[in-house]
């Protein structure tokens, strides 16, 4: 398979080409990451976040209301305690006319592509939430901070480790927060998987297995490297394994190795890798064995340390998380994750305080994504040093 669609000419290009195909977008929803149950915590859950909750909920404007938006976003806005869906920006007509009625959003707070910059104008919104394709994350989140407001970015946070850095630039000159959609942060399965690796309760973690694949085909164009492009199971479904192995271990790789998989469909994935196998090599000697793919369907976290062993499996996935460890299951209630998300970052908002998946947690796993891109490409074990050096420790603070 040519590989020559991973240089950085196409990353520029694809960010170039993107404003043009932003009236297209509705055809480009953003699929779930699904899980063994098929069920989605913004739906099913029954918990709301444990944030106490304010005198007043910070309004969130999400961009691009494909599946996430639909199926997760905004069903999770009914259950924060902190923040309220309180408009939309969409290039179809008549999704707004969709949500206006079923969401009770009013005109004023109803925008396309073309008025996007009038939202500076808005008190009712506090926050952007950029739901849009990779390529498209740079470009709507430096125009939301030049608007004056708030910002979440879906992951990955952007094509290049340049672009990441124009993003927090442009939040930091507005003097806004940027956060990044990393949802598993505050689910409370994969917060126990970061307290028993960072702490250490079973040891040192020796050995880290961390999966997560779907089936994905050519309906979904932007996630298969076409139209606004930026796709891909590397930087969709991979960065998942990418975090989770990190997050458990609670230190940045100080190298990776990768090998493509065997193009079985090349019709299918023309534009993009079928999937990928890559290793996370630590300090210490520990290894971390990823795996992720856009045709086999796996969702897989786990940690072998020198006294017993912990998992989550499913690990990934909006509902039905389950873990378990070598002495027993996990006791752990399924919540809304991105209620919990979308929360925790109001509350940072709202008391001046800094989110815990900042822009620089999205630039540093865009550094490493590129850096296993190289590995697979060259077939060489790519060094990490020049990766940002931050990791989140919330969980064990």
């Amino acid at each position: 398979m040519n590989q020559s669609f991973f240089s950085r000419r196409t990353f520029i290009h694809q960010l170039g080409t993107a404003a043009l195909a932003a009236p297209a977008l509705a055809s480009f929803g953003l699929q779930s990451c699904s899980s063994k149950s098929g069920e989605s915590t913004a739906e099913t859950a029954t918990s709301t976040t444990t944030t106490a909750g304010t005198s007043r909920k910070l309004g969130i404007a999400l961009v691009g209301l494909g599946k996430y938006s639909t199926e997760e976003l905004a069903p999770a806005l009914e259950k924060t305690t902190n923040c309220r869906l309180a408009g939309i920006v969409t290039g179809t007509p008549s999704k707004a006319e969709e949500w206006k009625k079923k969401y009770n959003i009013p005109d004023k707070n109803i925008y396309d592509y073309k008025t996007f910059d009038q939202i500076a104008d808005n008190p009712d919104i506090d926050i952007i939430y950029v739901v849009l394709p990779n390529s498209m994350h740079a470009e709507y989140t430096i125009r939301a901070a030049k608007a004056g407001k708030h910002v979440i970015c879906e992951k990955p946070m952007a094509m290049n480790p340049e672009e990441c850095q124009q993003m927090i630039d442009a939040c930091k000159k507005a003097g806004k927060q940027l956060s990044i959609g990393y949802r598993l942060h505050f689910e409370p399965h994969n917060r126990e998987m970061m307290r028993l690796g960072q702490k250490q309760v079973y040891g040192k973690v020796n050995h880290i297995i961390a999966e997560d694949a779907q089936v994905q085909d050519t309906s979904n164009l932007w996630r298969m490297g076409k139209g606004v492009g930026g796709g891909g199971p590397l930087r969709d479904v991979g960065i998942y394994c990418l975090q989770g192995a990190i997050y458990t271990k609670g230190e940045i790789p100080i190298a990776v190795s990768a090998k493509f998989h065997p193009v079985t469909k090349p019709e299918v994935f023309d534009k993009i890798e079928e999937g990928m196998d890559f290793k996370l090599y630590f300090a210490d000697g520990t290894v971390a064995d990823c795996k992720t793919s856009f045709n086999d369907k796996y969702n897989k976290l786990r940690a072998e340390a020198a006294k017993g062993w912990f998992e989550l499996d499913p690990a990934y996935g909006y509902g039905g998380l389950s873990g378990k460890t070598s002495e027993g299951k996990m006791d752990i209630e399924n919540v809304p994750q991105q209620a919990r998300q979308m929360d925790a970052f109001a509350d940072c908002v709202l008391n001046d305080k800094p989110t815990t998946v900042p822009g620089e947690l999205g630039m540093r796993d865009v550094q490493l994504i590129e850096a296993i891109f190289k590995a697979a490409q060259t077939g060489q074990k790519v060094p990490t040093k020049d990766v940002i050096q931050y990791m989140d420790k919330s969980a064990v603070a």
